[in-house]
């Protein structure tokens, strides 16, 4: 019996509904929900569905390395945590820029620099010391650059352990998101391995086109076997699209990572 949790990403499944039938149909199923950005939605109408959430983004606006967008997102990462109180949200996610409504970095950079290592390893201490002190978890997540957000610094998975590894808080995790791993990375199972307790989440998708596990390349029933054999007991979530009906693809997820 596989001791993690399936969740589901509401923005991609159920697109014919409105965003909180969406989320009441993905508990009903028997999943955590997952949600995107949160200005734009009516949080006490969420809240009310009883649904289970696992995780939100954690920041509205700014980046790790600008003085400026790093006050942004300081300020914005504790009006998230506010609001993952009120949802009852253990989780927030963050990446390694800010992005824009198509996932593009809202400034994109060619070269990262040592010293932009740095201001982005003590951006994420003051980040991890604010949720120590809400009792959340901040996720950092791998981005793939090749297909969905280039020019986005920090994306690779190899990026955001070492940045997790050297802030070294329970506070901050990575979100290892495997569809883009593949992408950026590939040798998925190893990766799990390495990563090991630094992993706060995982996140799945097939490669190629983002949709549920069994539409690509991605052996994901050898992932949920590896998930298992590492005593891996967080979330594992699904942020892809449905190739068919909603239901029918949150089912054939639920049977890959089902042992």
């Amino acid at each position: 019996m596989a001791g993690y949790q399936l969740s589901v990403c509401a923005e991609m499944v159920f697109l014919d509904l409105p965003f909180v039938e969406r989320v009441k149909r993905i508990h009903e199923l028997g999943f955590g929900v997952e949600i995107w950005g949160w200005a734009n939605k009516d949080i006490d109408a969420l809240a009310a569905t009883g649904a289970r959430f696992t995780s939100m983004t954690g920041y509205v606006s700014g980046n790790l390395t600008d003085d400026d967008e790093i006050q942004q997102l300081l300020q914005s990462a504790e009006a998230s945590l506010a609001v993952a109180e009120r949802l009852n949200c253990p989780a927030l996610n963050l990446h390694g820029t800010g992005l824009d409504d198509k996932g593009l970095p809202v400034k994109p950079v060619e070269v990262v620099t040592g010293a932009m290592w740095l201001k982005a390893a003590d951006t994420l201490r003051k980040v991890a010391q604010l949720g120590e002190r809400a009792g959340r978890v901040f996720t950092l997540e791998n981005l793939n650059l090749p297909v969905d957000h280039p020019g986005t610094p920090f994306a690779l998975a190899a990026d955001t352990l070492a940045l997790v590894e050297a802030v070294n808080s329970p506070a901050l995790k990575m979100n290892l998101d495997l569809y883009h791993a593949q992408i950026g990375e590939g040798n998925l199972i190893e990766l799990i391995r390495r990563c090991g307790s630094a992993i706060g989440e995982i996140q799945v998708a097939d490669v190629p086109g983002r949709q549920q596990p069994g539409t690509g390349e991605i052996n994901y029933r050898a992932i949920a076997r590896a998930l298992h054999d590492v005593g891996y007991q967080g979330t594992v979530a699904l942020e892809g699209w449905a190739s068919g009906e909603s239901g029918a693809a949150l089912q054939q997820f639920r049977d890959h990572f089902t042992l």
